[in-house]
């Protein structure tokens, strides 16, 4: 899951051309794709409660495979988006709660924080490798080519499935269907708001944009998706007092050591998710480096995670969690305004390695430590119920990260772009109010070799 994500961050251009699309396609795509994930965890958690997390962790590893094998083949945009998108994002809407619930159900509770940090290592091997091996792969052979291996990955985990003892379920739950539909069009309207706003406006609608009542549709998704989150709450709220089963319990978010945590792994992932866009675009599009050349220009990163995620229960294991924590995130933060502050228009691929570094490192220390965090704050029948939460909080995360980065570049690029044809004395003022009007929506991503090549 990790790993194609890196895929698609490094190999975007690429992705982009063999599917016959744009790289806003290939962001609507990423985006899609953990927005699938953040819309259904939630009810992954409580499906895997109902048939058993093991069954559950094994059907989604059959979608999954199947989302991976339709990926790997995809012909065009609207195929990547069923393979990789909705079936992957199924897939992993089942398995990710499970894993949550297997390792509370096969580890004792003192033996836990060191199987999660085993879980979280893992995902931090996977960010850190993903970029040189999808860079390999797209250089050297083909991006689909690591689509392909995970089809592989699949059957080999399904052949071993068994030999994992189930987790216990107490009580087999009813699935709240109307909850699951409210929490999901609620997080799709919101998401889906954010990343049609570089195209729409945020709050005035842009000149070839569609307005209702003379604002930006992005305006009325907003709200419209606040509004059916609220519904859900209340929703949810209303089947308790009923002593009914809900989708969640909304007494939970009042545990403040499990809202800290969510709302710590919700910031990360939107961070971590705008910079794994943001990054691999300059070095690719912008500077022309191959797949390759962009994985091993986030290699400081990898190295700086990996220390950190695997170093610090290890080297550290009685030191305060909640210092990690916070270390992390001033390491993350730290490196995306370096990152910021360093990107320019004359910039050279030397300009982010040391914000590599501190963003490594930061999201190692937040790896290491914020999984054990969150599950240790509520019992142990509570945690696959968190497992989903957790899920959902970072993949909502990854989703608003990738559309608000996404919308800010594409509104940043067109505003400089226009201000400098506006400027220019040698561009008639024919041709200035052409590319107003349709340059409105955006600017199209393309490098300067390819600009070039259009205007040769």
């Amino acid at each position: 899951m990790i790993l194609d994500s890196s895929v698609m961050n490094v190999s975007i251009a690429t992705v982009a051309k063999d599917v016959d699309t744009t790289v806003t396609g290939i962001q609507g795509a990423i985006t899609a794709y953990t927005l699938v994930m953040a819309a259904l965890m939630i009810t992954g958690a409580k499906v895997g409660a109902m048939i058993g997390r093991k069954r559950a962790f094994a059907i989604g590893c059959v979608i999954y495979g199947c989302g991976s094998f339709t990926t790997a083949i995809a012909p065009s945009l609207p195929v990547l988006l069923f393979g990789w998108s909705f079936l992957e994002g199924v897939g992993a809407a089942l398995i990710l709660p499970a894993i949550v619930a297997l390792v509370a159900g096969n580890f004792a509770r003192e033996r836990r924080p060191a199987a999660y940090g085993i879980v979280a290592a893992a995902g931090a091997i996977a960010v850190a490798v993903g970029p040189l091996i999808g860079g390999f792969c797209t250089t050297y052979f083909s991006w689909r080519w690591v689509f392909a291996g995970e089809v592989v990955l699949v059957l080999v985990i399904l052949l071993f499935v068994r030999r994992i003892a189930d987790a216990p379920v107490a009580t087999r739950p009813r699935l709240d269907l109307v909850g699951a539909v409210l929490s999901a069009l609620g997080l799709g309207l919101l998401v889906f708001g954010v990343l049609r706003s570089g195209e729409w406006g945020w709050i005035q609608p842009k000149a070839d944009g569609p307005s209702w009542a003379g604002l930006s549709p992005t305006v009325w998704l907003i709200l419209a998706g606040l509004f059916v989150l609220w519904i859900f709450f209340r929703w949810e709220a209303r089947l308790v007092a009923r002593g009914k089963e809900p989708l969640v319990r909304p007494v939970m978010l009042r545990n403040r050591q499990l809202t800290g945590g969510l709302i710590m792994f919700f910031f990360q992932y939107l961070v971590q998710a705008g910079f794994f866009f943001v990054v691999p675009l300059f070095l690719s599009v912008c500077l022309g480096l191959s797949a390759l050349a962009t994985g091993a220009r986030l290699l400081p990163l990898s190295i700086t995670l990996l220390v950190a995620a695997i170093g610090i229960p290890r080297l550290l294991p009685n030191v305060s969690p909640r210092l990690v924590v916070r270390s992390g995130l001033l390491a993350l933060l730290a490196g995306t305004v370096v990152l910021l502050a360093a990107l320019d228009k004359d910039a050279g691929a030397e300009v982010v390695f040391v914000p590599m570094l501190l963003i490594g490192l930061g999201i190692g220390a937040l790896a290491s430590q914020l999984g054990a965090v969150t599950v240790s704050a509520v019992p142990d029948e509570e945690s696959p119920e968190v497992g989903g939460v957790q899920n959902t909080a970072t993949n909502l995360g990854a989703s608003l990260g990738t559309a608000l980065a996404g919308s800010i570049l594409i509104a940043t690029l067109t505003s400089s772009f226009l201000t400098n044809i506006e400027q220019s004395s040698a561009i008639p003022s024919q041709v200035k109010s052409q590319a107003n009007v349709q340059l409105a929506g955006g600017v199209p991503f393309i490098s300067d070799a390819d600009l070039k090549t259009a205007l040769a």
